[in-house]
């Protein structure tokens, strides 16, 4: 009898120790993940003016610290910068931008080819890009942001590494309410008209020097 009184009492503590545990991990485990916010900039086909016969790598843009993350920032009214809570891109910002000017160059019928920088393709161009803004931009405590992208660009002959030519692309776009899902959708916005100079930008440098 003893023996069976002390198996119940053994059998209640354990089962009083798991569900002390379970009640702790809701606290101390790790947090719910945050909901990934898709940057893909919507870049019309384009056809318009003379094809050109050469190819470009994209070099995997630069951005400061502050940037080169895949927190969604934001910019408080006295230049404080911040990040979204609970709201993330799917990758660090430099990696989705180099995957859209990719996309953006392939959606443009005049030119050859383009690919990274780092596939193992000839290249008569180089392009460089600096990402010196991507935020939503608050003029105002809590009013709607503006979605804020600033992009500076070289373009380098593979062939002598000499720069050809630069220019720098500035977008702002409002958005209607202050959230995040709009805030996101301006920064799309902003970020594909920025591509659609780029490219065109792009595609009237002079013909490539080449090599021997």
């Amino acid at each position: 009898m003893s023996k069976l009184l002390l198996d119940r009492r053994s059998l209640f503590v354990t089962g009083a120790a798991s569900v002390a545990l379970a009640a702790c991990s809701n606290i101390v485990g790790p947090p719910e993940a945050a909901p990934l916010y898709m940057l893909r900039p919507k870049v019309p086909a384009s056809t318009n003016g003379r094809a050109v016969n050469w190819q470009i790598s994209i070099q995997l843009p630069e951005a400061p610290q502050s940037l080169d993350t895949d927190r969604i920032a934001l910019v408080q009214p006295g230049n404080v910068m911040e990040y979204y809570a609970n709201a993330e891109w799917p990758d660090r910002l430099p990696f989705l931008v180099q995957q859209a000017l990719i996309e953006a160059f392939e959606a443009n019928s005049r030119i050859m080819a383009v690919g990274r920088d780092t596939d193992i393709v000839r290249s008569d161009y180089l392009l460089q890009t600096d990402i010196r803004d991507f935020q939503a931009r608050y003029d105002a405590q809590d009013a709607p942001p503006t979605a804020e992208v600033r992009i500076a660009c070289k373009l380098i002959a593979a062939h002598g590494r000499t720069i050809t030519q630069i220019m720098t692309v500035h977008k702002e776009v409002p958005t209607q309410q202050n959230s995040i899902p709009a805030a996101t959708q301006a920064m799309n916005e902003a970020l594909g008209e920025a591509l659609i100079d780029i490219v065109s930008w792009t595609l009237s440098a002079p013909e490539p020097p080449r090599g021997l």
